[in-house]
Formats: structure tokens, C-alpha cells, sequence
């Protein structure tokens, strides 16, 4: 049978009634959802269908290359728009690296999302991503990427773009609240890649992506996004989970997540891996001192954090994730941009499938510490958050057979803080090793939208 294309809708397509705001009431195909980046009415894009995952295709991925499990969930989206030829060798490209899973104790696992070109997890859905855009743009169309980025998707985004032609990138990141080397990866990649130093928070920046999006003063530019409100970043988040699962779990067996959440997309990859079939028990989503989702969950009200709190685990400072909105529409509820609620989800059942803690930089320092000292194991700071939530999840709910928690970056983005808390210096990953000696300087811009658009119209190309 030949595979049906998934259409994809606006989250703000219920919204009839809120002023300033039209409601995109059509579907997009995957190309058009990729190349488009949101929906004209600022939603983000959702599938229509969820497909189901052959389930009993899973357990021969065990010991298989990764590249196997990514052309497993990406041919599940995309049979019917990229043909599996093409498929193949996107995700083959894609995935030249390792991805370790490192044994805690029984039971209990560190998933390394650290190993890609920029020591970030981010690496997993920018290089795909930017595979599946090249392949599907047409050839005399020239693309403009915007990102936001509060850490680590702006460097895996401009990574995995620099040198591909007809696509230009442009990265605001908020100044102050990346790391050094982060911040150094961010103002070296050149090319076809540039880097904004915004003043402002992790939200402002955002927000000035999106106020650019919905400006028909730059419809000539062919604006996209390589942000998580991207579905194309999305969907290969989806695999990891996919992935672990067929490397440990015995047949018809349950597994437990614990994912370090800032802007909800990656945790998004786990919600979506479940819906297709993945036998997940729970989804831990622990956040840092941006504590809106879990007090969300224990009273029902969602009040935005504004501004965000800067926190150790820095690209976790986000006061409204932008993937909530995808989060309310998978359990019957409309979010907007704004951070406004239209309709409420269903609670009970997203409080049964997800669980949310806040941690202080306190208790993530203490997980550091205390993940060395027991398994001689270094976590950075968004891991430490990862499993500093797995701990509490296990401690209000009791052992799970099989539990994973995501490390998210390499400890080397964070080398002063590792040395402080463990007295070692992080070795730097084969990707990092010039990291020190690169130069180069971001512009610095308000986080003023008239600035940015002129900037934006001074210096992109159409």
C-alpha cells in the first residue's frame, strides 16, 4: 500500500474569537511545514495523524548503527515526501557518531546526547534537519533561517548549515547568559552563519524571531525557523527515544524518561515516541528555577515566568516554552504565544503521563557532586537537572524497571563550574579541541524589534 502523506495544522486554529489573531484553519504538507518554519497565524504546526511505530520491527535495532532507528521513525513521517533512497542517505549523513549509554546501576541509565560536532543534543535534530531542507527547498529558492537559542541549538544550527548553499542563518542569542565556550561557538562559525548578541533574556529573543516571522515587510526573505517550533526539529528528537528503548528494554517491557526540559521540544520527541507506540511509563520533565510547567501540573494554573531566571542550566532558561502550545493541543488544550491560555488540557491525563519538578541550581550543584562521587560519572548542568528529576520521580513514585536519564551537552561547555564543584578540568571532545583559540565577536542589537528588522533588511539576502 502506498504510504498517505500526514497534513499538518496550526495549534491556534480554534482561536476565532481573539482579536489580532486569524486562525490558520488549513493544513501543510511536511515541506511546507519544514521550508515554513510556523503557521502564518504564529501556531506551530502539529501532524494530523500520528503514525504508529512498528513496534515489531524494534527489538532487531538492537546493536544496529543509529542511522537504522532514524530511518526507522523518519520513513514512519515521511515515506510518502522523500523517497527511501534519499531518506537513507540523509539520516546515514546525519549520524556519524556515537550514542553511548552509560550503565548507573541496574536498571538505570545516562543516555550521551554529548558526542556530536557541537557537543550538544541539539546535534541530533539541526544535522537531519538540515539535510531534509536542502533536499526539499526548491533550487532557486534561497531560504533564511532564524533561531533563537539559549545555549546550544544556535551553534548545532549553525554547524550543521554552515557552507550549504541557498540557506542563510542567523542566530540571536542573549548576552551574558551563555557560557564562555558556548558563546565562543556562536561567534566563530562565519560564512553563511551569523550570530546576534541580543540584550535581553532567552524569551526576547524568541520573540523577536517571531515578531519576524508574522512581519509581511520581510515575506521576501523566505524566513524559516530551525527552532523546536520547527516540526522538523521535532521529529528526529523522536528517535533517541526510539533508540534506547531497543538497545536495553526486553520485549514488552516499560521505560521511564527523565528529560531536562527548557523550550519542550525535546521532551516533545519523547510524547510523540509514546503516542506511536513507545511503551514509555512516564515522562519526567524537571525543569530549573523556570518553574512555570510544574506548578502548572500541581494547580492547574499557568502563569509565565517573566522574565526567565537565569540559572545554572542556561539553555533551560526559558519562562514560556514555546512547545507547551504543542504539549495543551495533544491533550485538548489551545495556548497562545503570549503565554495566554484559551482552553485548558485535559490535566489528570497529562499529570498521568508527565511528570515536572523544579530544581535549583542548589540541588543541581548537589547532583553533580553526588553522580561523581557515587559512579564517577561528570554531569554538566542540564543533565545533573535530568537526573536530579529522575531522583524525585523514583522517590515520590518508587523503582521503575528500566529508567533513562538525558545528558544533553558535553561537561566541557561548562568547565568552570565542573572544576569548582569536582576540582577536574572536563576534557574537551575531538569537536572542541580549538575551542580556546577561535576568534571572533557578535554584534551586540537591543532587544528592540525595529532594530532587529532593519538589521534583518540591511544584511539578509532574498
Amino acid at each position: 500500500m502506498e504510504a498517505r502523506a500526514i497534513r499538518y495544522y496550526s495549534t491556534n486554529r480554534h482561536l476565532d474569537r481573539v482579536p489580532g489573531i486569524a486562525p490558520f484553519k488549513g493544513t501543510v504538507s511536511f515541506r511546507e511545514a519544514l521550508l515554513q518554519g510556523q503557521a502564518p497565524d504564529e501556531g506551530l504546526y502539529m501532524p494530523e495523524t500520528i503514525p504508529a511505530l512498528p513496534m515489531d520491527a524494534v527489538p532487531a535495532l538492537k546493536g544496529k548503527p543509529y542511522a537504522e532507528t532514524a530511518l526507522l521513525v523518519a520513513r514512519a513521517f515521511l515515506a510518502a515526501e522523500v523517497g527511501e533512497g534519499d531518506l537513507r542517505r540523509i539520516v546515514e549523513e546525519s549520524y556519524n557518531y556515537p550514542v553511548p549509554l552509560e550503565k548507573m546501576e541496574e536498571g538505570i541509565f545516562v543516555l550521551r546526547l554529548d558526542r556530536g560536532p557541537t557537543a550538544s543534543f541539539k546535534d541530533f535534530a539541526a544535522r537531519m534537519m538540515a539535510r531534509l531542507m536542502s533536499h526539499l527547498r526548491s533550487r532557486d529558492q534561497r531560504l533564511n533561517i532564524l533561531v533563537a537559542t539559549s545555549g546550544d541549538t544556535g551553534s548545532a544550527v549553525g554547524e550543521a548549515f554552515k557552507g550549504v548553499a541557498g540557506i542563510g542563518v542567523t542566530i540571536l542569542y542573549p548576552r551574558g547568559e551563555v557560557s564562555g565556550r558556548q558563546k565562543k561557538q556562536l561567534d566563530t562559525i562565519g560564512g553563511n552563519v551569523r550570530a546576534i548578541s541580543v540584550d535581553g533574556k532567552f524569551d526576547d529573543c524568541q520573540n523577536l524571531v517571531k515578531q519576524a516571522f508574522a512581519d509581511p515587510d520581510l515575506a521576501g526573505f523566505n524566513l524559516t525557523s530551525a527552532n523546536s517550533i520547527n516540526f522538523g526539529r521535532i521529529l528526529p528528537q523522536i528517535v533517541y527515544y526510539v533508540y534506547a528503548y531497543a538497545q536495553l528494554a526486553e520485549r514488552n517491557g516499560d521505560i521511564v524518561f527523565s528529560v531536562p526540559s527548557g523550550n519542550f521540544g525535546d521532551a516533545l520527541g519523547c510524547e510523540y515516541a509514546r503516542r506511536m507506540g513507545l511503551p514509555v511509563r512516564m515522562l519526567v520533565m524537571p525543569t530549573n528555577e523556570n518553574d512555570e510547567f510544574p506548578r502548572f501540573l500541581e494547580t492547574g494554573i499557568y502563569r509565565k515566568v517573566s522574565p526567565s531566571r537565569a540559572s545554572l542550566s542556561n539553555a533551560m532558561n526559558v519562562g514560556h516554552p514555546s512547545n507547551l502550545a504543542r504539549f495543551f493541543d495533544l491533550y485538548g488544550g489551545t495556548v497562545d504565544r503570549a503565554g495566554t491560555v484559551h482552553k485548558a488540557p485535559d490535566l489528570e491525563a497529562m499529570r498521568g503521563h508527565i511528570f515536572s519538578v523544579s530544581v535549583s541550581d542548589r540541588e543541581t550543584r548537589e547532583a553533580i557532586r553526588r553522580v561523581y562521587e557515587r559512579y564517577g560519572v561528570i554531569l554538566e548542568p542540564h543533565g545533573a537537572v535530568g537526573w536530579k528529576g529522575l531522583e524525585a520521580y523514583r522517590e515520590r513514585f518508587g523503582g521503575a524497571k528500566l529508567c533513562v536519564s538525558l545528558e544533553t551537552a558535553h561537561p566541557a561547555k561548562f568547565p568552570d563550574e565542573i572544576t569548582d564543584l569536582l576540582g577536574i578540568v572536563p576534557e574537551l571532545p575531538d569537536s572542541m579541541k580549538d575551542i580556546d583559540r577561535r576568534i571572533g565577536e557578535a554584534p551586540e542589537l537591543a532587544a528592540d524589534y525595529g532594530t532587529f528588522k532593519r538589521y534583518l533588511t540591511d544584511n539578509l539576502l532574498a
